[in-house]
């Protein structure tokens, strides 16, 4: 369930306006912005966004990098992006930005739809010239390499058959490939994984543990290290309960030390459409606290005023 639903009528006009007398002059509104920006859905903020240009003849996008910064603004440029290309400008900056951000590739590929990773490729061919797993490829070595490149091709099964044969067959394959032999075939790991559907995996899953007498994460931990860990626990875990692993990604993103503010901005921009209150939901049970307390102790003013609107309420 999302946060952010838009409204049932508005006025582009009467938005784009609002807008605009929040930045005109000395000063900016930030509040205003916000409120306008988190009353409207993504879609309804594409029509503000022309709307603003054929009524005003300026350029929204440009207006709001002129007269914000910092991460409130990026929270700001990412809520006025479709989604679609948001997920191929982030993909784009973890792989052509400085160093590789490694979690944010797994993040996005291990947790979007077939449907979704289509249109990303789509539109990321598009705006780059290159395909996203062309820029994958030069990015990233090896097995992981290998898992990102498959997660990349939207190819997993999604239908809800399982079959108990093969269930069987894939948890043996698995115990086989990691717990029972010295080494790891990591090809095994990444075809069962990132190909079958994901009610057979839960069954797969099931079956394991009969089998090894511990948890496939417990396995992965322990048979891998690194990125390709990352990215295979990503996977397992977005197949058990996707909301639970956004909420891990947000309260790893803001416990200790520092703020990862990327992976906060991304996972609350994303989400906030989609099953932020699943994913607040899952936090409160997952860490005894809400996501809301999380944010209001972790960030400051208009940044935290955006985020605490995206996350919705206290739980």
């Amino acid at each position: 369930m999302a946060t952010i639903k838009g409204v049932s009528s508005f006025s582009p006009e009467q938005e784009a306006q609002a807008l605009r007398k929040a930045m005109k002059g000395f000063g900016t509104d930030e509040d205003a912005i916000i409120d306008v920006l988190t009353k409207l859905n993504v879609s309804q903020r594409q029509q503000v966004l022309i709307t603003y240009k054929s009524t005003i003849g300026r350029d929204l996008m440009d207006d709001l990098k002129s007269e914000l910064s910092g991460n409130f603004e990026r929270v700001i440029i990412g809520m006025m992006t479709p989604t679609t290309m948001y997920d191929v400008h982030e993909l784009r900056r973890a792989v052509k930005g400085a160093g590789t951000d490694e979690g944010c590739l797994i993040e996005i590929l291990a947790s979007r739809t077939n449907e979704e990773i289509r249109r990303i490729n789509e539109n990321y061919k598009l705006q780059y010239g290159c395909s996203l797993e062309d820029d994958i490829v030069s990015d990233t070595s090896s097995m992981f390499r290998r898992v990102l490149v498959s997660l990349a091709t939207g190819n997993r099964d999604e239908g809800m058959y399982v079959d108990d044969g093969l269930a069987q067959q894939d948890a043996q394959c698995l115990y086989e490939a990691g717990e029972k032999k010295w080494g790891t075939d990591e090809v095994q790991f990444m075809s069962i994984l990132c190909t079958r559907n994901r009610y057979h995996l839960l069954r797969v899953f099931d079956v394991y543990r009969g089998i090894a007498n511990k948890d496939i994460t417990d396995s992965i931990k322990s048979e891998m290290s690194g990125d390709l860990e990352d990215a295979l626990l990503a996977v397992v875990k977005c197949v058990r309960n996707k909301p639970a692993y956004f909420a891990e990604r947000l309260y790893k993103s803001m416990k200790g030390l520092g703020t990862d503010d990327s992976t906060l901005i991304r996972v609350m921009v994303s989400r906030s459409e989609i099953d932020m209150l699943d994913i607040r939901r899952e936090f409160l049970t997952m860490y005894g606290k809400s996501l809301y307390s999380f944010i209001k102790g972790d960030c400051s003013g208009d940044y935290r005023k955006v985020l605490l609107k995206l996350c919705g309420g206290e739980d």
